[in-house]
């Protein structure tokens, strides 16, 4: 037999996910399909070059999140989550703001 500790919890809603009652909205509102663009930029080095470029992308109207895959010196992977597609022009105008360039080499 399991030894149970209370913890004092009178809301019948509160506790962990695992035995939380549910409270799930009859009819949930959609969220916009997320669009997820994958880029390759060469010549980045270090954590300042992930700033620059992420905050050129992340300047761009739809762009949600930016990560990258730094590979020091050579060809980093940038991934970028969008609410919709992105025009490629603007993607080449912010990386060439901050300071780099896309390449077309694979990582």
């Amino acid at each position: 037999m399991t030894d149970h500790i209370d913890l004092g919890l009178k809301d019948t809603t509160a506790g962990c996910a695992c035995c939380a009652t549910s409270t799930v909205a009859e009819n949930p509102v959609p969220m916009p399909a997320a669009e997820t663009d994958d880029i390759l930029v060469s010549g980045m080095t270090c954590s300042h070059c992930v700033s620059s470029v992420t905050e050129q992308l992340t300047g761009i109207d739809g762009v949600q999140s930016v990560t990258v895959e730094l590979n020091a010196g050579g060809t980093s992977r940038v991934t970028i989550h969008s609410a919709s597609a992105l025009d490629p022009a603007q993607v080449k105008a912010a990386v060439d703001e901050a300071g780099y360039a896309l390449a077309d080499s694979p990582v």
